[in-house]
């Protein structure tokens, strides 16, 4: 997996591009990067055209002072598939934040949705964990973002619940996606647009449902039961909102199970993909 740079409507942005097949779009989380799908791109590749940027704000991706809304978050993907020459409608998979904003995408762009899967995806309860209801305090937030190694530990050990995924190469990519200039300002604007001290608020979690909902993308919503950001628990409430879609929950694993069940994870992936794929004719 080695990313390049492309400009997207002039900013520089951090991609992934790789594979041959029908196109699918990888989507990480908040304050992440395109290498939480670093065991993703390889398996999809050998069937798909893999896209795997950095979002704008976010990785090593441009982070221009600008609002970070979800609805700009989705155009910017959109943005970035113009500029890669796709399109053709696309498969998303979109890991927490991620996962909101393939949702956002499907409504905006429904046109350009072929699927969805969605991973410990926001979007589904109110519930989030603590540090991030802090981190929504203007002034908290601020202090609490500092880009120290212990804060990057931290970080990286709530992804997970098999602590010895928690390397000390994880630790330090984490420390310097925190450094990068103009992270923790796009993190917060990001954070604050969608959620208080109190939680994800409910109002665009409602209207984006509904507008989802209504559309019946095939749809494949997939938990880490030990998830210590977003509760699995939410998982229920996918169901009950989406009873089109369906649905897995991996023992367990945490909030990244495409990393910490990479190989189960992929399997479901492709399965749920396979109707795109084509089809060989007998002879």
């Amino acid at each position: 997996m080695t990313p390049g740079f492309i400009s997207v409507g002039g900013l520089r942005t951090r991609a992934v591009i790789t594979g041959d097949g029908p196109p699918v779009v990888l989507l990480h989380g908040i304050g992440r990067s395109l290498e939480d799908w670093s065991e993703t791109v390889g398996p999809l590749a050998r069937h798909h055209r893999i896209y795997a940027p950095d979002l704008i704000g976010f990785g090593y991706s441009d982070k221009p002072d600008v609002p970070y809304t979800l609805a700009g978050l989705a155009r910017f993907v959109a943005h970035f598939l113009d500029a890669v020459g796709e399109t053709r409608p696309a498969a998303l998979i979109g890991n927490s934040l991620g996962g909101a904003v393939a949702q956002q995408f499907a409504v905006q762009y429904p046109e350009r949705t072929r699927a969805l899967i969605l991973v410990g995806s926001a979007g589904f309860g109110r519930e989030v964990a603590p540090v991030l209801r802090a981190l929504a305090v203007r002034g908290v937030g601020e202090r609490l973002l500092r880009p120290i190694r212990l804060n990057a530990r931290q970080t990286v050990r709530s992804l997970f619940h098999d602590p010895a995924l928690v390397t000390g190469e994880r630790v330090e990519q984490a420390l310097a996606l925190a450094r990068q200039p103009g992270a923790a300002r796009a993190f917060l604007r990001v954070l604050r647009d969608l959620g208080d001290w109190r939680g994800v608020k409910g109002a665009w979690r409602e209207n984006l449902t509904a507008r989802l909902a209504a559309r019946r993308v095939p749809t494949l919503i997939v938990w880490g039961d030990r998830d210590a950001v977003l509760p699995a628990h939410h998982l229920g409430a996918a169901r009950r909102q989406h009873p089109h879609a369906s649905f897995h929950l991996f023992r367990d694993a945490g909030h990244v199970p495409q990393l910490e069940r990479a190989d189960a994870f992929n399997r479901l992936a492709l399965d749920f993909l396979a109707p795109d794929l084509p089809q060989e004719v007998p002879t």
